[in-house]
């Protein structure tokens, strides 16, 4: 029996913010459809060149009450970035709160504005612990 990865799906609120957040990670849009039928965007993103590993943003076009609420059951996406601290400070010099700072300089996590944890793990061996990380509080559920 042979298993392949397709996805991890998210439910977004905000499309523009929800695809602006994923590019500061730095996904790109693979794949976009648009259903008129049943009134809904999916919207594929992935790293460069990863197009196989995509999450897969969905956006209700008339809001998703009526829903099930069962986000609970999600655990959280996980991307291996160069430089864990490099990338905290970019996402938080556009206003992304880090959760769970790096301060081993290894892993560190955020929330989309959907509120989907997103675990970013150093490439590779941690980096030696640095400030303003090694000493940062959490802020927030990550």
């Amino acid at each position: 029996m042979q298993i392949r990865y397709l996805h991890t799906m998210v439910r977004v609120k905000d499309l523009e913010k929800s695809i602006a957040f994923y590019e500061l990670l730095g996904l790109e849009e693979t794949r976009r459809s648009e259903n008129e039928g049943g009134r809904f965007t999916l919207i594929f993103m992935a790293p460069p060149g990863q197009a196989e590993c995509p999450v897969e943003l969905t956006y209700n076009w008339d809001g998703d009450e009526g829903l099930p609420s069962d986000s609970r059951h999600f655990g959280h996406l996980a991307y291996a970035v160069e430089n864990i601290y490099d990338m905290c400070q970019h996402l938080m010099d556009n206003g992304v709160t880090i959760n769970r700072p790096p301060r081993d300089g290894r892993m560190a996590f955020v929330r989309s504005p959907d509120n989907i944890s997103v675990e970013l793990l150093q490439m590779g061996d941690p980096l030696p612990k640095a400030e303003p990380w090694a000493s940062m509080e959490n802020t927030g559920h990550w």
